[in-house]
């Protein structure tokens, strides 16, 4: 298929659906497919799997320590050998992603051996970032791996805390991160690897237990102290040219008493496009993750993201099924209307956009 805009494809598509009724829109799908990151369980991804990527469903793929193995590359291989296939195949790769922060959070072998602490402790610690930086763009090289969720720039408030306690953290002063993180940004961008800085706008105040992966957790912080602490980092990555910016799926009442960050137009629209002037691509955290248990299914988690303003959705339970019914239910929420169309064009085309950059 020639690729004309997103709006245009969306505009096309919906009408096509008769008033009122939901009718299914193949074009539309492969659109849809653009914005969800499906993963798998262990090392021989199932066919259904390949089914979605050639008909289109498929935007990227998130890798795990269990996907990890000698035939990890001819794994990626195949996916994007099926990709060129599909309809949704604009002559740029899938996004395959994988957490190749540094330390102990390594999903492929290589580099950072340094974790984030280790980097910010070092004599010099912008030295040590921008190699890290490189040492994680080898390792992901290595695989065929062209997108990278790090650096984390959360600023870390107590020694053993939830960043802290597993050295993720550069430090715990704004400088030290925002030294960092975009040392190791545009290091690692410069080979043609995505960076993503997360998770806005920090997770340096949560407490050791304090797990949005694992339950609700809130950052009573005032919306001055975050700004003037947990944001700064954001504002040095922003202007060094960051590619994604994860949200982190705490509630931060100072600005949305309701919402997570990731589900919130007051944290994604507001203050990181608005305040920040992020013009990049935005990912989601794991969307099955157990902050978000009060907002449904993860379906209608999809769709609570995409009208907060969230671009790429991030379906991680190793479950094929999972990004599956995201991208049924987005389909349908652009068909009853309850997604704007423009938005999520726009969405659509930030994506693209951003997929033309990688040389993986």
């Amino acid at each position: 298929m020639r690729w004309i805009t997103a709006s245009q494809l969306l505009t096309l598509c919906l009408s096509l659906a008769p008033s009122g009724r939901a009718a299914r829109c193949d074009d539309l799908s492969v659109q849809v497919g653009h914005h969800v990151v499906f993963s798998y369980p262990g090392l021989n991804p199932p066919t259904h799997l390949f089914d979605l990527i050639k008909q289109g469903k498929v935007g990227g793929i998130i890798l795990f320590g269990e996907n990890v193995a000698d035939n990890l590359s001819t794994v990626i291989s195949n996916f994007q050998d099926t990709y060129k296939q599909s309809a949704a195949y604009v002559g740029s790769p899938l996004l395959i992603m994988t957490d190749q922060e540094g330390g102990i959070v390594r999903r492929l072998p290589g580099g950072p051996v340094q974790s984030a602490k280790e980097v910010g402790q070092s004599s010099n610690p912008r030295k040590a970032a921008t190699q890290s930086g490189r040492d994680a763009a080898s390792a992901l090289q290595e695989y065929q791996v062209n997108t990278n969720l790090a650096p984390v720039l959360g600023v870390y408030r107590e020694v053993g805390d939830f960043l802290d306690n597993f050295g993720r953290s550069y430090g715990n002063t704004s400088a030290m991160v925002a030294t960092c993180g975009p040392a190791f940004i545009t290091s690692q961008q410069e080979t043609g690897i995505i960076a993503t800085a997360k998770h806005f706008p920090g997770l340096g105040a949560a407490g050791k237990t304090e797990n949005t992966d694992e339950e609700p957790v809130t950052i009573s912080l005032t919306l001055d102290e975050l700004r003037s602490v947990d944001e700064i980092p954001y504002t040095k990555a922003i202007p060094a040219g960051v590619d994604m910016v994860m949200n982190s799926w705490a509630l931060y009442p100072a600005l949305d008493a309701k919402y997570p960050s990731g589900l919130s137009k007051a944290w994604i629209q507001d203050e990181l496009r608005g305040r920040l002037g992020f013009r990049g691509v935005t990912i989601t955290d794991a969307i099955e993750a157990g902050a978000l248990q009060a907002f449904g299914d993860d379906a209608a988690r999809g769709v609570l993201a995409s009208q907060a303003g969230m671009d790429i959705i991030l379906a991680s339970a190793r479950n094929v099924t999972q990004g599956e019914a995201i991208v049924d239910a987005l389909v349908s929420a652009l068909q009853g209307g309850s997604l704007s169309q423009g938005s999520f064009s726009e969405a659509t085309d930030r994506i693209l956009a951003l997929r033309k950059k990688i040389s993986v």
